[in-house]
């Protein structure tokens, strides 16, 4: 980040430009993850504690490739609880299937991404990844239905947290039309192989127990929406944690969750720097929230010049979507 920040300095006249261009730079940069992420994962010489976002891309793609299977499993067989799992093999084969598809390649490393970030403020500022001060003041609200909300998505959270430890995706969680490029990279690696294709009712048991409002990201999404104007105050990143913040900032600037997240990653410096502009947050704000991610990043004052129409201008301008679903 420290490279990109640099970058950053300028006069209020050219402060516009260089955010845009530095933006752009980033936009480069997130259109070459998944090729790159494709190819680590499809490298049979590539050690997994080389990388510790390659190695947990790995795992999740494989537990995805499991769950599936055992869903056909049980379907053949009429009931979860018999026969052995899957064979190796077959997971191997429908993983590196899912892999080939770029939509599902972004959301693995989005997640993969975010709990790493998680981690790293743990250890640099004691910021528990679970349990933020702001979400124990939204479950100790006097409104039953913000606390119950609070409660049910630090459950969530919590889950989120030890399945990424395990290296774990859960179907549930996927977003809807990740979970149905999921099931459409099913069905076609089905009919290649010699199977011939995915059990019906395999896919419609799957469809019709997943529910995306429950979901992690869903809950989130409604725990944020649910706080009305009070969401500023999740912007503060010590405050809210990683979760609430990546969701009240997406939220607040009209992007989707996954560029928040990865906002934050080093390269893209930028992108966060615009879209803390965009929510209408002042210089010094700006820099206390870098002090937490990058201590040795300082922004420049003249960020605060910018207006913030016209930061939301310049991201709206950007052409990369971490997650294209529409592709």
């Amino acid at each position: 980040m420290a490279q990109s920040a640099n970058s950053l300095h300028g006069t209020s006249a050219s402060v516009e430009s260089i955010l845009s261009e530095e933006l752009a730079r980033g936009d480069r940069s997130l259109r070459g993850v998944a090729p790159v992420l494709a190819h680590l994962l499809a490298s049979s010489g590539q050690p997994l504690v080389s990388d510790a976002i390659v190695a947990r891309v790995r795992g999740m793609l494989d537990h995805l490739a499991r769950q599936l299977l055992a869903a056909e499993r049980a379907e053949v067989l009429g009931s979860p609880a018999h026969g052995p799992p899957a064979p190796a093999e077959a997971v191997d084969a429908l993983a590196a299937h899912l892999a080939q598809d770029h939509v599902v390649l972004g959301h693995s490393h989005v997640l993969a991404l975010e709990s790493h970030l998680a981690e790293r403020l743990e250890r640099r500022a004691s910021l528990d990844p679970v349990l933020s001060p702001l979400l124990q003041e939204l479950i100790a609200s006097d409104r039953p239905a913000i606390a119950e909300l609070a409660m049910t998505t630090l459950a969530a959270q919590s889950r989120f947290i030890q399945s990424q430890r395990r290296m774990d995706m859960p179907l549930s969680e996927l977003p809807a039309e990740l979970f149905l490029a999921v099931i459409a990279c099913w069905e076609t690696a089905a009919r290649a192989g010699e199977r011939g294709g995915v059990p019906r009712g395999a896919i419609e048991r799957l469809k019709r127990s997943h529910d995306e409002g429950e979901s992690r990201a869903g809950l989130l999404a409604r725990l944020v929406s649910a706080m009305g104007s009070g969401v500023l105050a999740a912007l503060e990143l010590e405050h809210a944690g990683l979760a609430l913040f990546a969701s009240a900032l997406a939220s607040v600037t009209r992007q989707p969750r996954e560029n928040a997240v990865i906002a934050c990653h080093e390269s893209q410096a930028a992108r966060l720097a615009l879209a803390f502009r965009a929510a209408g947050m002042d210089a010094q704000a700006i820099e206390r929230q870098f002090m937490l991610l990058e201590p040795g990043v300082r922004v420049p004052g003249v960020i605060g010049e910018l207006a913030p129409d016209r930061a939301q201008a310049i991201l709206a301008r950007s052409d990369a979507r971490v997650v294209d679903i529409e592709r």
